[in-house]
């Protein structure tokens, strides 16, 4: 009896290895960076020792195939892994995506708000620009848009004047930004939003945790610069949001950014709370970034709050910074202003307080 040697079948695109075994991924760089065994797309210098997903015993032969079904990790295990990269495109490198446009004129500071009218919070002020979060506009429960943005002009609903500028910030929690991934083509929401006139839409964020497996950091990176794309093709002006776990996360980008004429970068910091994260991977990062990006790129943060690390970011991107914070909003609700000693109660009205706080912040930051 001859034995004949017949081919594995395939799903017809790259899969990351099972179990994390680099020797069996599409996208390893292998031991010299020109790829393994099984490479297909050398972009990643192997799995991650922190991870605390490996061994997922739901994954493991003879699994039913809904094992994974409550399970918020990607990993090269998943048995619907196939799926996952068909629904990135069948590829995690960037080289295919591109978002293009030009940012409006912005101030340095824009104060966020709860998504209604500014008039009373503007009032002596007239601010040129406001910035609504996601989910003031996309509800976590229904996972549509609030009735009170549905079909409207977000600047009209925001009672913003002619040349006051609209900025959806399209971060939120985990839940929220993948339910609005899931649903987006079903319900047409990029094209909603796009509809809706804001003058900037800062895409959503795809998180990236230090104990996640390497293939979900690798998918997330590439959703962020998808959506981006998406809002571009809708009509909007998307400025891509960036994480990164490893150098070569940044190099990566650095690629991207030098080929694409997009109009800013924008990282969410809103979780970095912690001086030994802020540390080990916020700081580091953004002297990076700064040294190596395009000079001339706008680079947008949100959620810094502190006056030193304010100090520090200006310090790497001088005039080209917008920081974009709901501080002044959250402190009006309470009567407090933040001013150079930290947070002060002294019970003033919101509109008030709400004006002292974006001025102080406001004051940090180069003059545009």
């Amino acid at each position: 009896m001859t034995s004949i040697s017949l081919p594995m079948p395939t799903v017809g695109v790259p899969l990351p290895g099972r179990g994390c075994d680099c020797t069996r991924c599409a996208f390893w760089m292998g031991p010299d960076g020109r790829g393994g065994p099984a490479t297909v797309e050398p972009l990643c210098s192997g799995s991650n020792a922190d991870c605390s997903y490996c061994g997922c015993a739901a994954t493991e032969a003879g699994s039913s195939a809904g094992a994974c079904g409550s399970c918020p990790i990607r990993c090269g295990s998943r048995t619907d892994i196939a799926a996952w990269m068909h629904d990135v495109g069948g590829t995690l490198a960037f080289d295919d995506l591109s978002v293009e446009g030009e940012l409006p004129q912005l101030p340095s500071f824009i104060p966020m708000t709860d998504g209604s009218s500014v008039t009373a919070l503007d009032a002596s002020l007239r601010w040129p620009a406001y910035g609504v979060g996601l989910r003031r506009v996309f509800s976590p429960d229904t996972h549509t848009i609030y009735p009170r943005f549905a079909g409207k002009d977000a600047r009209q609903v925001l009672g913003l004047g002619e040349q006051q500028k609209a900025v959806l910030v399209g971060y939120g929690e985990d839940p929220l930004v993948e339910a609005f991934w899931s649903y987006r083509r079903r319900d047409g929401l990029v094209e909603e939003l796009a509809s809706q006139a804001w003058d900037v839409i800062l895409s959503p964020n795809y998180s990236i945790y230090g104990n996640w497996p390497r293939a979900e950091h690798l998918l997330n990176m590439r959703r962020c610069l998808m959506i981006a794309q998406e809002f571009h093709e809708a009509g909007a002006v998307a400025v891509p949001n960036v994480y990164w776990y490893r150098l070569q996360d940044l190099e990566r980008y650095r690629a991207w950014f030098d080929d694409v004429p997009a109009p800013g970068v924008a990282m969410n910091l809103q979780t970095v709370r912690e001086n030994n994260n802020w540390d080990s991977w916020a700081l580091p990062g953004l002297y990076w970034l700064a040294e190596n990006l395009p000079e001339d790129l706008p680079v947008l943060l949100t959620g810094l709050s502190r006056a030193d690390r304010i100090a520090q970011a200006v310090a790497l991107f001088g005039d080209r910074l917008t920081l974009i914070s709901q501080n002044p909003h959250q402190y009006a609700l309470h009567g407090a202003v933040m001013t150079a000693n930290g947070r002060e109660d002294i019970h003033a009205r919101p509109g008030d307080a709400f004006a002292v706080t974006v001025r102080y912040m406001s004051s940090l930051l180069p003059r545009r």
